[in-house]
């Protein structure tokens, strides 16, 4: 995981097409059993990050339920596969670090703090949602944390999160924003305007790229002429490492070197981040781009499993902690399911709060 300015170190798998993805995964299955059985000096932060990637995996198994049976409705994307990559990264941030999202965004809402409760009723469209029932599942917000969407534009965040570390460091406040986006926002110019721009500028800025081998329904070859994103990013002169994004700890680890680098002033950072989504791209896709070999290739690198196996080899009673956290987190997203199903909806006279400027008394 070394930096690069001109190439990124490869230790995950290159894209495209189905074939060479399957291949990746192979790869990685191999290496994930490398390794001797040590104590685990780590035991405890690793359960901590485990729980973080338990808890979004089931509160999205359970939005697969309740949209099924229509209690949520409107466009769903699942996160479900690339739990590691929110977790790693959310890790290394501070509670006065923005963060910006994507519409695939129920994984980072979470990992940053936002309660399932708050999450959940944004996604029942209730007025004790985390942006007031009025965002749903790709429009989810929070001040208070920094939390700034939720953006249903693909590459939409990135020049957000440009203005947002400007204003940190117009105001000489020592903080980083992280924005994370798709590899379908290569295509778009607001990607490269922005690069540019916090290269140019040095802005406290940290561009987390979900390379999860689709847009959408497009692999990326199809799509771009260059696939090495890493070295695409490096020509702006940022640094940039291409990271292995299902497995948690390399994840914390690359991502803390990047904010470390960021707040001494070495400008804007880059990490791509080689992770796979499990489900279709929404609820609405059929999936018919890819085939069934290929999934189950990288489910057999889930990141769940990635950190147990390891947790395991160090000799971690594992499945004791995974009993109690199953217990605990099905407990905590009950409660979000039962408390959004109990909160109110919008009266129908407050529809233009917000929407239009309230009549001069």
């Amino acid at each position: 995981m070394s930096p690069a300015r001109n190439t990124g170190a490869r230790n995950a798998p290159r894209t495209q097409p189905a074939a060479t993805a399957r291949k990746a995964a192979a790869t990685h299955k191999r290496r994930s059993k490398e390794g001797t059985s040590t104590p685990d000096p780590a035991g405890g932060h690793r359960t901590e990050l485990l729980e973080a990637m338990l808890r979004i995996r089931r509160f999205e198994e359970r939005c697969v339920e309740l949209y099924s049976a229509a209690k949520i409705r409107g466009f769903v994307h699942l996160y479900i596969g690339e739990e590691a990559v929110a977790v790693g990264v959310n890790e290394a941030l501070t509670a006065e670090d923005a963060v910006v999202s994507t519409y695939r965004e129920h994984g980072h809402a979470l990992a940053r703090g936002i309660t399932c409760e708050a999450v959940m009723a944004e996604m029942y469209g209730r007025t004790t949602g985390c942006s007031g029932g009025r965002g749903g599942s790709m429009h989810l917000f929070d001040a208070g944390r920094r939390f700034y969407g939720g953006n249903a534009i693909v590459a939409g965040g990135l020049p957000l999160a440009a203005g947002l570390a400007l204003a940190d460091r117009m105001r000489d406040r020592p903080h980083v924003t992280c924005c994370f986006f798709g590899d379908g926002a290569f295509a778009e110019g607001e990607f490269h305007e922005t690069a540019n721009l916090a290269a140019l500028w040095r802005l406290p800025l940290l561009f987390v790229c979900e390379n999860n081998l689709y847009a959408m329904g497009t692999a990326l070859a199809r799509h771009e002429a260059q696939t090495d994103l890493t070295m695409r990013a490096a020509s702006y002169g940022m640094v940039a490492w291409t990271v292995d994004g299902m497995d948690v700890e390399a994840v914390e680890q690359t991502a803390r070197q990047a904010v470390e680098g960021i707040r001494a002033g070495s400008g804007p950072h880059f990490l791509e981040l080689r992770t796979y989504r499990f489900r279709a791209h929404s609820m609405y896709d059929p999936d018919r781009y890819r085939d069934k070999e290929e999934v189950e290739q990288w489910r057999s690198r889930d990141p769940i499993t990635v950190l147990t196996d390891r947790m395991r080899r160090a000799g971690v009673p594992v499945d004791d902690e995974l009993a109690r956290l199953e217990q605990q987190i099905a407990t905590e997203v009950d409660h979000a399911v039962d408390a959004a199903d109990r909160a109110p909806e919008e009266p129908v006279e407050n529809l233009l709060n917000h929407v239009t400027s309230s009549p001069r008394g």
